[in-house]
């Protein structure tokens, strides 16, 4: 995937909830279909970032939705694209939005958001745990080349002066898999740094370089597990497994935005990251929220997408499909505490419009 959906990035006063009328009609629409509703299955699989949230929001649907049910997995956002390319899934989850060339190709497919995530930036260093080191894309471009390989750099004790930084290998770790997480992280590096953008570029899947000591993880999973147990190393993490990370008692890095700014990941920051892109979504909503350069904007942030064909199988599949993607949006404080539990935010107006214009194209 090479195409940066980039637009230049006005101000946008941020709402949680949409207009009245629209949000009636969405609630009368489900709430009425209801009584037709047939016993049948929708897949889903994709996004280990997304799976948290889709787990969540099964659970409930389920219990409130007889005759419906939905099986979930957590394969890895390039997985969840594929098979929802092949039809072996209703519903591919995903960090990542289909390139030009993959929709060319896909006519029927569409990347709907479904909420807004984040991607945090973590590491095991023996004693520096607890501060929140300072990193920029340069730097961790650099670590990932193996340009930079010690934490003591010059590069890296420029940007956090007073800070004892040990003169000991960096261990970067990446993901193994097709990763959303590795789409958004790669597109960050590509996005600050045009070294790595003329070299390595963005996608789901990276060509590594063999930095000594480099390795990989499966899912997000697999990546809070390889950094509690590797010394030394440094990763990213999709946001919802923010609390995993806290009980491992890794470090989280405060990363330069596009305005300068040294920023934590938090649900301030990570709206305002999204804040900035949001009115510029197109009605194909495949949009990079990443390196917004507005002020107290997270750098690491992104739309969590529903990959699927507008042309399901028979008219009670997508009927369910559309009622079950509508209900995830629908404004409402009970799914925004789902969303709370695994630091999504909800999407803003505009966009959920679009999103839900793009549910009702499931035929």
């Amino acid at each position: 995937m090479t195409e940066q959906h980039r637009n230049p990035l006005p101000r946008l006063n941020w709402l949680h909830m949409v207009s009245a009328p629209l949000c009636v009609a969405a609630l009368t629409l489900m709430t009425g279909a209801l009584a037709n509703a047939q016993d049948l299955t929708l897949n889903e699989t994709g996004s280990t970032l997304l799976y948290p949230l889709f787990t969540t929001w099964v659970d409930a649907y389920t219990r409130s939705h007889p005759g419906i049910r939905v099986t979930t997995g957590a394969t890895g956002s390039e997985a969840g694209i594929q098979q929802a390319l092949t039809g072996k899934v209703q519903i591919g989850a995903s960090d990542a939005y289909m390139s030009d060339a993959d929709m060319r190709q896909h006519p029927q497919i569409i990347n709907v958001p479904l909420a807004i995530a984040a991607q945090t930036v973590n590491y095991n260093l023996p004693g520096l745990n607890t501060t929140h080191l300072k990193l920029d894309g340069p730097v961790l471009a650099g670590i990932y080349t193996g340009a930079i390989r010690n934490w003591d750099a010059p590069q890296i004790a420029a940007l956090n002066p007073g800070v004892a930084l040990p003169h000991h290998p960096i261990v970067p770790i990446h993901r193994a898999d097709g990763s959303g997480d590795t789409f958004v992280f790669s597109q960050f590096l590509s996005f600050s740094t045009p070294a790595w953008e003329s070299d390595k570029g963005y996608g789901t899947s990276i060509a590594w370089p063999a930095v000594p000591g480099s390795a990989g993880a499966v899912g997000n999973a697999g990546m809070v597990q390889a950094l509690q147990s590797t010394p030394w190393s440094l990763g990213y993490v999709g946001v919802s497994f923010t609390d995993k990370l806290a009980e491992a008692k890794l470090g989280t890095a405060a990363l330069k935005n596009g305005a300068g700014e040294f920023i934590l990941p938090n649900k301030d920051t990570i709206t305002a990251g999204a804040a900035s892109l949001g009115p510029r979504t197109p009605p194909d909503e495949r949009l990079s929220l990443v390196f917004a350069p507005a002020s107290g904007a997270y750098p690491l942030v992104n739309y969590e997408y529903a990959v699927v064909s507008t042309k399901q199988a028979d008219a009670a599949t997508a009927a369910a499909l559309r009622r079950f993607l509508l209900w995830t949006i629908v404004p409402s404080e009970t799914n925004e505490a789902y969303l709370d539990t695994v630091h999504f935010i909800p999407l803003p107006p505009h966009t959920w419009e679009l999103s839900q214009a793009q549910i009702q194209s499931i035929k």
